[in-house]
């Protein structure tokens, strides 16, 4: 199937109420034109500079979000553009997002990244680090970044019983902080292998790559 087609179908597969954002990192612009024509209009890429090159050279209705683990020294080269940063997991970087928009004269929007799955790999805050990063007099001063929701990434397995789990509970953190914070509109999770159950656990964002674009060399 071409890339057109599997867009579609998955699509037409999509609740209302969730947003895809097509994983493009590493593939070549023709791909994601390929996308764009058949009606897509949010790309999420993990490295920076790559995201840059192709923000460059692609149409400007794009919404680009940052997916992969972001490093502090390489913020100012998406502030320009950036849609929404989906990975941000300490204190240290919400600073220095606050600090490249004001420079951009933007209000960046960003997801925290909860830990969720049990490898000790994914980056993430547990409840308590998010509560205290959100309740800092350091984070209530900023005005150029909106926390807009949670992101969470689930044990890479094929035990859908423990991915459930693991979603389900990303997904309680979520509503009880939703339930004080009206911003909170926002939680991104699923990918290409779980993104029916996160769907079914309550995501409003799935992030899919290689259903759409095919297998990464």
């Amino acid at each position: 199937m071409s890339i057109a087609q599997n867009l579609l179908s998955i699509q037409s597969a999509l609740p209302a109420q969730v947003t895809l954002v097509a994983v493009s990192k590493t593939k070549p612009i023709a791909a994601l034109m390929e996308a764009y024509d058949a009606g897509q209009r949010i790309f999420g890429e993990n490295k920076i500079q790559e995201m840059a090159e192709k923000w460059e050279a692609m149409p400007k209705d794009i919404q680009w979000h940052m997916i992969g683990h972001v490093q502090t020294n390489k913020v100012k080269f998406m502030a320009p553009f950036v849609s929404l940063i989906h990975g941000v997991d300490s204190l240290k970087l919400v600073q220095e997002i606050n600090k490249q928009a004001v420079k951009a004269n933007r209000v960046i929007d960003c997801l925290l990244q909860i830990h969720i799955a049990e490898e000790e790999t994914k980056f993430g805050l547990d409840e308590q680090e998010l509560t205290s990063l959100l309740s800092s007099s350091a984070f209530q001063e900023m005005r150029n970044i909106r926390i807009v929701g949670l992101m969470g990434m689930a044990t890479f397995t094929d035990n859908k019983d423990q991915i459930k789990k693991e979603l389900t509970h990303l997904k309680s953190i979520f509503d009880s902080f939703a339930a004080r914070n009206s911003q909170f509109t926002i939680l991104s999770m699923g990918m290409s292998g779980d993104y029916q159950l996160a769907i079914e656990c309550g995501s409003t964002m799935v992030r899919i790559g290689s259903s759409i674009f095919g297998e990464r060399n």
